[in-house]
């Protein structure tokens, strides 16, 4: 563990102010629900709670399965980082999304776009793709934003169209609805 130097009291409520440096390098937001575990030394850990992050074995079933059928790389995000990657970009799991991306979700944006369009971004805070078609689309939980799911194509002859934006809709509707049961 990394200590910080940061010394903040507990007020008359129980509360405890995270510090906005902290919040901002941990990209914790306002409304960011947090979970809360405790060790035998005594030591509360905060972490970042990440409701898709629970379906983990779920998504990357997802991916492979949306992979398959696609013929593209399909990636499952949740809010921070990649939980499942299949067809391809193995080494995206667990990688931090791209901030572009993270904007993209928040604004409830559907993306298709290839390379030199002016929408199409990084999908991951590394850039290291090399990737020519993407589609997007924000996976909603009870009307909040909880991840994303993503094709990618490599190929220039593959390019994405209506049916794989119907696939990728589909996906985050259904990982989202998965998320309500």
């Amino acid at each position: 563990m990394k200590a910080t130097g940061i010394v903040r009291r507990i007020d008359d409520l129980g509360r405890i102010v995270i510090p906005k440096e902290i919040r901002r390098t941990l990209h914790v937001r306002e409304s960011d629900a947090m979970e809360i575990f405790t060790d035998r030394e005594g030591q509360i850990i905060l972490k970042k709670y990440s409701p898709i992050g629970e379906m983990t074995t779920f998504a990357k079933q997802y991916a492979e399965s949306l992979a398959q059928v696609s013929g593209h790389a399909a990636l499952i995000a949740d809010r921070d980082q990649f939980i499942a990657t299949a067809g391809g970009y193995r080494h995206l799991t667990g990688k931090a999304v791209s901030h572009q991306l993270d904007e993209k979700i928040n604004k409830r944006e559907t993306l298709m776009a290839s390379k030199g369009d002016r929408s199409f971004i990084p999908v991951s805070e590394d850039g290291g793709e090399v990737f020519i078609h993407q589609m997007i689309a924000p996976i909603i939980c009870e009307g909040d934003i909880i991840g994303s799911v993503v094709l990618l194509e490599d190929d220039n002859k593959s390019k994405m169209g209506e049916v794989e934006q119907k696939l990728v809709l589909s996906a985050a509707g259904f990982l989202g609805k998965q998320m309500e049961q």
